[in-house]
């Protein structure tokens, strides 16, 4: 069956928290901005609160100012304030073929979906590199109470953009999320989330191996 739509993930796919402020913690960055995994030095019910962080947008900041404190930033508002960079559209860098890629698609007639673990309007984000034009839908779980890869997340998705799941090509870094999207028969391709400018064509090769663009 032809594709239809692209489902895209957002940190580490699309676009990633990089910037010279952050540079110094980068492993801490790495840990937290993870789709899945455990932040270190958490007691056991801060634990559990980190493993639904991405349903409520307090819970989010709470539990990353305890994760934060606990990597060494104890100075009063220290975390706080690192936290707020973190969920800052100014502190996220695009890919280098995040625009060509969405454009591609978008040109190519098919419909174009964010679908993203998160905790924080990333919608900003999108406003800041003048791509929100290029998208059709934003599936945040926090605004959904769904989180990648229950199955439900994608069929939402694929609902707002009225296509079939067997109609969809999910983009994301993490096998075990967002390769959920395999559950519903939606197609996936799967990119390393590296440093930007360590990835150049990754999002573009992942299209034109699912025939979105031409070889």
């Amino acid at each position: 069956m032809a594709l239809r739509a692209v489902l895209f993930d957002f940190s580490g796919t699309l676009f990633r928290l990089e910037h010279e402020a952050l540079e110094e913690h980068g492993d801490l960055m790495r840990a937290l901005t993870a789709p899945v995994g455990m932040a270190e030095g958490l007691d056991p019910e801060t634990e559990a609160l980190w493993l639904r962080r991405d349903l409520d947008a307090d819970v989010h900041r709470d539990v990353h100012v305890v994760a934060l404190q606990a990597a060494g930033l104890t100075e009063p508002g220290a975390a706080l304030a690192f936290y707020e960079r973190l969920v800052s559209a100014a502190f996220w860098q695009t890919y280098p073929d995040t625009f060509e890629a969405l454009r591609t698609v978008s040109e190519a007639g098919l419909r174009v979906a964010v679908v993203s673990n998160t905790g924080w309007n990333i919608r900003a984000v999108l406003d800041r590199f003048g791509v929100s034009h290029l998208v059709d839908e934003v599936v945040l779980s926090y605004e959904e109470g769904l989180i990648k890869p229950d199955p439900k997340i994608f069929l939402l998705a694929c609902e707002r953009l009225r296509v079939d799941p067997s109609e969809v090509l999910m983009v994301g870094d993490s096998e075990e999320a967002d390769g959920g999207a395999a559950a519903v028969g939606s197609k996936v391709a799967i990119v390393e989330p590296l440093r930007t400018g360590e990835r150049p064509t990754a999002l573009v090769d992942s299209l034109r191996k699912h025939g979105i663009i031409p070889v």
